[in-house]
């Protein structure tokens, strides 16, 4: 990665950093993290055993921009394609979701991991980060057409 890229990463991470402190000072709920056996913990580090379960950029534009650089950055568009449309992984904007579509539960599933494929960035992202991630990815408007009916 160039170095000209690396620095606005940086900064999105620390923003992210610094805005979780503010979040949970307020005693916000929390959501159980579920048992990571079987799951693929991305850079082999453990993610924490609780998150807050309520999204603090819920509709926010520039939050849901941020977590599409991230989602780039991060190489989520290697499995989910661009724009989050499917290729390997599935697609994740046409509003079918294996694991729940609410902001906590796709929380969940990019800070857990779930079994066979989607590994665990809980431990690599924090919780601020993930929920920009979560932002951008509700931010997305559906196809079309969508390209199946059912799974």
């Amino acid at each position: 990665m160039r170095t000209s890229h690396a620095l606005p990463i940086l900064a999105l991470f620390a923003a992210a950093c610094g805005k979780q402190d503010s979040a949970t000072a307020g005693a916000s709920p929390l959501l159980p993290t579920a048992s990571l056996e079987n799951r693929v913990i991305a850079g082999g580090v453990m993610p924490a055993t609780h998150a807050p379960a309520v999204n603090p950029n819920a509709g926010d534009s520039t939050s849901a921009k941020e977590g599409g650089q991230l989602f780039t950055a991060m190489n989520c568009d290697g499995c989910h394609g661009g724009g989050a449309t499917g290729w390997v992984g599935p697609s994740l904007n046409d509003g079918r979701w294996r694991y729940g579509g609410n902001d906590a539960d796709v929380f969940l599933s990019i800070y857990n991991g779930r079994p066979k494929g989607m590994p665990s960035f809980g431990g690599t992202l924090p919780p601020a980060a993930v929920w920009k991630l979560v932002t951008y990815l509700k931010s997305l408007p559906p196809p079309k057409d969508l390209p199946t009916e059912s799974w």
